[in-house]
Formats: structure tokens, C-alpha cells, sequence
């Protein structure tokens, strides 16, 4: 691995100060050459930023309390994040992210977040949603398995995965809010922390999980994108702005969701040319025939239209030519939440 390698995979844990001065001197030296690194460091920085919010208004002689979203991570240092491979390192951001937003919930754990769910729930939904890949990667569930027996033959993955969600919640609703924290926050490192999120050949492997069969690689996106999209459900109730992803980040998870997408659609589906504002674009549905409509949508947009989050007749969106083979891709993206 180079050090341009190298030095990508510690971005993360160097824009939230948490590496060792040795691996923070490295850092600094290489970004002063290297331009690419250079633009993801500074994007990383404006994620923080934001997160933050303004600056204390305190006067200099007074204790200048610590009133951003990171306070937390800012006074408690952490230890320096695993080195992972690029899969994993949108997955490190989030779980960074979801981290540093939780000291804002203290006294808040019962404010309503999605579903049925405060934020509370939506935690220990999360500490659920990452034990499939945990158990495929030999990390021990933390949350005993249900008394209930399973039935026979297997339920579908949809109605297994609800159940056990649900027993999971019900579960973490007996324990603290902090003690829930603390496992999920556990469970992620221990993910971040297996060989699969270190080495890009073990990560190619195939596994199915949640009724996707994916390259592990792309399943640590999906649990990036997951966890992004519940940190956003709670900044939302709690009335604070979390900005989206590092535009390198967000790309990845674009790339994936379209792949995702395009199996959904099939290979016979009304053939649309599909742009994500900025990036790349696709031809999804059948390619025997002529493209019958353009669609283009916004990046974070995509993100949470795919996640559940937008309405398919809502969603702001450039179009034309066949509204119905919009529509059809709209709907079917929509289609494809389960968060």
C-alpha cells in the first residue's frame, strides 16, 4: 500500500483530530502535495464545521462551553480509527458522525424520530441492522436471540429481519440509553476493525445478506448509507442540521444504490438515461431498445429517495420524455428502503 493509500484511509480520524502525532505529522506532509487528498481533507473539514454550528459568542475571560454537535468527540479524545480500505472508510465517517451527534440527545432519548421509533429505538435499530454483517464476519451478536421459536421452514429475510429488530428494541428499552450507545458503538469497531474492512481482496468476497447478494465490500456501504440516513433522522428531530456525506463518500454510495437499482428495474423495464446531478449517468431498464426518458436528480436527493425518505411524486427532479418510465423508476427506487 502507498502512502497516498495510506494516508486516504486516515482522513477520517484525522479531520476529527483523533490520530497520534506521528500518523497526524505524516498526514499534514502529504496533503501539502498531494491536491486529491488536499480537496477531500478540506471537504471533511466543512462536514465538521457544519456540525459544529457557530462559533461561542462567550467573552474571552468566561469558560467557552463547547456548543457544537462535536463537543463530545472534541473533549474526549479518541483512540486513532482502524486503518480500513476504501469500502470501509464511508462506513468509519458515519459511525464517526452518528458518535459525535449523540451527546446532543442526552435528556432527548424520547424525542420521536421515524417510524414508531424515538431516538432511543432508532439506535438500537442500528445495533440490529449491523449484526447480519457482524455474524457474517464471526463478531457475536450483542443482544441475546429471541425465546420465540423461529418458524419452519425460514421466513422470508423481510419478516425475520422485523422480528428481530423489534426484540432488539424491546430489548434495549431495558437498559439505559447510554448502554445501548455503548454496544452499538462497540459493534461498529469491531466491524471496522475485522480483516474484511482492512483488506480489499477479502472484501470481494459474496455474501447474502438482507436479501442482497453484494461483495462484502459493497455491504459496508450499505450499512455507511444506513447509518448516514438515521444520523439525519435524528439531527432532523432534534432540530439540528447534519450535512451530508464527503462528496467522495456520497458518490460510492451512489454507485451502489444505481447497481442496486438497475437489478430492481431488470432488464426489461422502459429504458431511462439516469443522471445523479454532477456524476456519472446510466441507462437502466432494457438496453434493446431506444432510450424513452431522461431523468436527472440531485445527489442527496437520490440518497433519500432510495432511503425512504422522499416521496417518489415529491422528489425535485429534472425529466422528460415518457413520464411513465420515470415514474416506474421513481417508485421502484423507493421501493428499495427497508430503513
Amino acid at each position: 500500500m502507498t502512502e497516498h493509500d495510506d494516508v486516504r484511509d486516515l482522513l477520517a480520524a484525522w479531520a476529527f483530530g483523533a490520530l497520534d502525532p506521528s500518523e497526524d505529522k505524516t498526514v499534514r506532509r502529504h496533503l501539502a502535495e498531494c491536491e486529491t487528498c488536499g480537496t477531500e481533507a478540506e471537504s471533511l473539514k466543512r462536514t465538521i464545521s457544519l456540525l459544529d454550528g457557530p462559533p461561542s459568542t462567550t467573552a474571552p475571560s468566561a469558560p467557552a462551553p463547547e456548543d457544537g454537535v462535536l463537543s463530545a468527540a472534541r473533549r474526549t479524545r479518541r483512540p486513532a480509527t482502524p486503518h480500513v480500505a476504501a469500502h470501509a472508510t464511508p462506513y468509519a465517517a458515519a459511525v464517526a458522525g452518528l458518535r459525535a451527534l449523540l451527546p446532543e440527545a442526552e435528556a432527548r432519548w424520547s424525542t420521536p424520530v421515524v417510524h414508531d421509533w424515538d431516538v432511543h429505538a432508532t439506535l438500537a435499530h442500528l445495533l440490529a441492522a449491523d449484526e447480519p454483517l457482524a455474524a457474517r464476519l464471526g463478531i457475536a451478536p450483542r443482544v441475546p436471540p429471541s425465546r420465540t421459536a423461529a418458524p419452519t421452514p425460514p421466513a422470508p429475510w423481510q419478516e425475520a429481519w422485523n422480528r428481530r429488530t423489534a426484540h432488539v428494541i424491546d430489548h434495549e428499552y431495558g437498559r439505559t440509553p447510554q448502554e445501548s450507545a455503548a454496544d452499538w458503538s462497540a459493534q461498529a469497531d469491531e466491524l471496522l476493525a475485522t480483516d474484511e474492512a482492512r483488506d480489499p481482496e477479502r472484501a470481494a468476497r459474496a455474501a447474502e445478506l438482507m436479501g442482497m447478494r453484494l461483495p462484502i465490500a459493497d455491504h459496508f456501504l450499505v450499512r455507511a448509507f444506513e447509518t448516514w440516513i438515521h444520523t439525519d433522522d435524528i439531527g432532523r428531530a432534534l432540530g439540528l442540521s447534519v450535512p451530508p456525506p464527503p462528496e467522495a463518500h456520497l458518490r460510492q454510495l451512489i454507485r451502489l444504490a444505481v447497481r442496486v437499482l438497475g437489478l430492481a428495474l431488470g432488464p426489461t423495464a422502459p429504458p431511462v438515461l439516469f443522471e445523479v446531478t454532477g456524476g456519472d449517468r446510466w441507462v437502466l431498464g432494457s438496453d434493446a431498445e431506444p432510450v424513452r426518458a431522461e431523468l436527472a436528480l440531485e445527489p442527496v436527493d437520490f440518497c433519500l429517495l432510495v432511503g425512504g425518505r422522499y416521496p417518489p411524486d415529491e422528489i425535485p427532479r429534472s425529466a422528460s420524455g415518457d413520464e411513465d418510465a420515470v415514474r416506474n423508476v421513481l417508485e421502484r427506487a423507493a421501493s428499495l428502503s427497508w430503513l
